[in-house]
C-alpha cells in the first residue's frame, strides 16, 4: 500500500528549484495521498502537522530552517511518524549536524530511502527543541537579529548581533542539574544543547550527541568584548570546556532561576522573557530520516 505523505512548507523559504519541483519529486516516488500545507510563518506549522497526523500521514517532509523544524518536531514528538528535513532556511543547523545536505533531490531521497532513527529532543518549559536553547546573552543576540539581516548576511548576522550585545549585564542565576545546585552566581548566558554545532558553525558542546539521552548544559560568566572574544575563540577551537568563563556539564533535568526576567530562545526562535526555565532531555522522542550509514 502506498504511503500517505505530508509536506509542511514555509512558503518564504527556498531550496533548489522550489516547491513545484518538490511536488514532482514526491509524486515520482509513487505515494498514495499527498497532504500539502504551506504556511507564512513557522509558528503556524504545528497546527498543520497535527492535521496531517489526524489524516494518517506515514511520513512528514518539513521545508524550512531550524525554526520550522523545531515547531514541527514539537508537534511530531512521540508520534513515531518520521520527519524528513528539507533544509530550506537561513540556518539549517539540525540538518547539518545530521549530515542532511542542502540539496533538494538528495534530501527527498533521504526522506524516502534513508534510514529511520529515533533521536533525542530537549524540552524547555513544555516545548521541544532539536538543536539548542538558551537564555540571556544568547537569546538577546538572536532576538536582535532581524529577518532581513539573516537573509542578507546569513551566519554573519549573528556575529554582528553578538558584537553589539557583548556589553550586556550579568544576571544572578541558580542552576540545578538533576536535583543538585550546580551553579549559583552571576552569569551572562545559559545554553542547553542537543547537538554540538550551534550558530555560526561554533562547536559549543564538543561531545554532544542527539542520541545519548542527555542535555549538555553550559553557563558563561563572560562580560564585555574581551572576555567574550576569549570564549568564542575557545569555542571555535573546539575547547569550550577550557575557558575560565565557561562551565559545562550534562544532565537529564535542569531548573534555572534568574534574578531578573530573561529572553530565551529555542533553535533560533526567541520567546518571551521568563524568570525560570525547566528543561529536560526527551530521549528518542523524534523519528528522523537520515542518510544511509557508511
Amino acid at each position: 500500500m502506498s504511503p500517505t505523505v505530508a509536506v509542511i512548507a514555509h512558503r518564504k523559504k527556498t531550496l533548489g528549484a522550489g516547491l513545484d519541483r518538490l511536488r514532482v519529486l514526491i509524486t515520482e516516488e509513487g505515494v498514495g495521498d499527498l497532504l500539502w500545507y504551506e504556511v507564512p510563518k513557522s509558528k503556524k506549522a504545528p497546527k498543520k502537522v497535527r492535521k496531517a497526523l489526524k489524516k494518517g500521514a506515514d511520513l512528514v517532509f518539513v521545508w524550512g530552517g531550524d525554526g520550522m523544524v523545531q515547531r514541527c518536531a514539537d508537534a511530531l514528538a512521540d508520534s513515531k511518524v518520521p520527519m524528513a528535513i528539507l533544509p530550506a532556511g537561513t540556518a539549517n543547523l539540525f540538518a547539518g549536524n545530521l549530515g542532511i545536505p542542502v540539496d533538494l533531490e538528495e534530501a527527498v531521497r533521504i526522506g524516502f530511502h534513508g534510514r529511520r532513527e529515533r533521536l533525542d529532543l530537549g524540552v524547555v518549559n513544555g516545548e521541544h527543541f532539536a538543536v539548542m536553547a538558551g537564555a540571556g546573552f544568547d537569546a538577546e543576540m538572536i532576538a536582535a537579529t532581524d529577518g532581513a539581516a539573516k537573509r542578507r548576511l546569513g551566519r554573519l548576522s549573528y556575529v554582528k548581533a553578538a558584537v553589539q550585545g557583548v556589553g550586556g549585564p550579568l544576571v544572578p542565576m541558580t542552576i540545578d542539574v538533576d536535583g543538585t545546585t550546580w551553579f549559583d552566581g552571576m552569569a551572562s548566558c545559559l545554553l542547553l544543547g542537543n547537538v554540538s554545532t550551534i550558530a555560526g558553525g561554533i562547536e559549543a558542546f564538543d561531545d554532544a550527541r542527539p542520541d545519548d539521552g542527555w542535555l549538555d548544559v553550559g553557563v558563561s560568566t563572560a562580560k564585555g568584548p574581551v572576555q567574550w572574544a576569549r570564549v568564542l575563540g575557545r569555542m571555535a577551537a573546539g575547547r569550550s570546556d577550557e575557558s575560565p568563563f565557561v562551565r559545562i556539564t550534562r544532565a537529564r533535568k535542569v531548573t534555572a532561576k534568574f534574578g531578573s526576567p530573561l529572553t530565551y530562545e529555542l533553535d533560533g526562535g526567541d520567546r518571551d522573557s521568563v524568570t525560570e526555565i525547566e528543561a529536560e532531555a526527551a530521549p528518542g522522542a523524534l523519528t528522523i530520516c537520515l542518510p544511509p550509514a557508511g
